[in-house]
């Protein structure tokens, strides 16, 4: 008997057990993260090892040193979740990882630790969409979220407002046509001298300032429900640099606060546009920015005006991890859907 056919008779056994443990494996940017997880809601153990010093230097993730210090960590993130959840290799059921999207060095270690672990140990290995993990993160924080609901995916690379029909089952409702929010978030950022990681040190700064000093341009989509950030990060750079050239004072924390104003109120206002069109009920949030404080204040008040409930993941489950792996993980092993050893990376893969 084959691996591959090895993997589908453990699946149907796995199918009729009481509680599954997932060893899910992270990689996709520049977290080296493991965790195991059981039956899609419950942290056994959660390991993380973030590469933000080493990326500080240059502004931004680069790709291949974020590849080289996968290969270093991800072995000793694997020990540390087992260890952390008091387990042996042999005691976790299936193998889940990340194949797409990211970056396509960063993927490929985890895919590679992945398939190694899976067939060594003899366990079915489960293929993860990182967007779908981030909004599995919400099963995580909350054990009474189940589907139907909305969600609102925001993060360095991504814009999405997702219909989560059921497990596994995802219709993209609206998205960006351009830039993503976490990306804008970013660039603004640099443009007022913030270090690496742009996106939180301005959160964090423009909760000191006026989020009305400056006022920006209203985005405009052709999608109703679509995004778009290219221009107003253009007409933002382009306020600071006429300012500065003119020779006018400004406040950093003003100007970090009226970006993210308009940011955060297009994102909830869309959002919110496709909640009362399509009479949502349930909505929640997912993805690296959903740490945001003005978006989950904002979000919390408009969801809150219109009856709607609104799920948020722990501020611990926003970045990228492997816990969130994990719970989408489970999801698709109830679904029969197992990888071979011929599993590849996908940097531009969909959901």
């Amino acid at each position: 008997m084959n691996y591959e056919e090895e993997s589908r008779q453990t699946l149907a056994e796995l199918k009729k057990k009481d509680h599954v443990r997932i060893l899910a494996i992270e990689s996709s940017c520049d977290e080296t993260a493991a965790a195991v997880i059981e039956d899609g809601r419950k942290i056994l153990s959660n390991a993380v090892y973030t590469q933000i010093d080493l990326h500080a230097l240059y502004g931004g993730v680069v790709p291949e040193i974020a590849s080289r210090a996968h290969v270093e960590k991800v072995d000793l993130m694997v020990d540390q979740a087992l260890r952390d959840a008091n387990m042996a290799l042999q005691d976790v059921d299936a193998i889940g990882v990340t194949y797409g999207p990211g970056l396509v060095g960063a993927l490929l270690i985890g895919v590679s630790c992945g398939k190694a672990l899976a067939y060594a140990a003899h366990k079915p290995l489960i293929p993860v969409n990182h967007i779908e993990g981030h909004i599995c993160a919400n099963f995580l924080t909350d054990e009474t979220l189940t589907p139907p609901f909305a969600c609102l995916v925001v993060s360095g690379g991504h814009s999405h407002l997702f219909s989560v029909d059921d497990y596994g089952v995802y219709r993209i409702i609206g998205q960006t046509q351009d830039d993503a929010a976490g990306e804008a978030f970013d660039k603004a950022a640099r443009v007022l001298n913030i270090p690496y990681p742009g996106g939180p040190l301005l959160d964090k700064l423009a909760e000191e300032g006026d989020p009305r000093a400056l006022k920006l341009p209203r985005p405009k989509t052709e999608g109703r429900y679509d995004y778009s950030f290219s221009g107003l990060k253009t007409a933002f750079i382009n306020a600071v640099h006429n300012a500065r050239q003119k020779g006018q004072a400004l406040n950093d924390a003003d100007l970090a606060a009226s970006f993210r104003f308009a940011v955060v109120s297009f994102l909830v206002d869309k959002a919110m546009l496709a909640a009362d069109d399509l009479h949502l009920t349930k909505m929640a949030l997912a993805g690296g920015v959903s740490a945001n404080r003005l978006l989950r204040r904002e979000m919390e008040n408009a969801c809150q005006k219109r009856g709607i409930q609104l799920y948020m993941p722990k501020l611990s489950l926003c970045g990228d991890n492997a816990a969130m792996i994990g719970s989408a993980a489970y999801y698709r092993l109830m679904r029969g859907e197992i990888a071979g050893l011929s599993l590849n990376a996908r940097p531009s893969l969909r959901l």
